[in-house]
């Protein structure tokens, strides 16, 4: 008799509750929970302090690693890069020129 196939689907366990219970540590945690995480914990680290220019602070931070690496996955196809990411190819050589990533 043949094994049957069994689905390679990893199963995930419950996200962490909100109310300050033990975190369980969940692999493939959505993207936006690790940015709410940092938030979080930038401005605990501020002791009272008011930010400024969260906004383009936060971009900066995303933006830089987020071109380099679909960059380095499309071979520095800028053209490939661009449609991947979603923006015209001049907004990326644009922000490629600002983050000096141009080569």
């Amino acid at each position: 008799m043949a094994k049957s196939a069994r689905s390679k689907t990893p199963t995930r366990k419950h996200a962490p509750a909100r109310n300050g219970a033990s975190t369980i540590r969940v692999k493939n945690r959505p993207l936006r929970d690790h940015t709410e995480e940092a938030l979080q914990k930038y401005f605990g680290d501020l002791n009272g302090h008011r930010p400024g220019d969260l906004y383009e602070l936060v971009l900066g931070e995303v933006e830089e690693p987020l071109f380099k690496t679909v960059l380095d996955y499309t071979k520095g196809n800028q053209s490939v890069a661009a449609e991947i990411l979603g923006i015209n190819r001049a907004t990326l050589r644009k922000k490629l020129r600002h983050y000096q990533l141009l080569g």
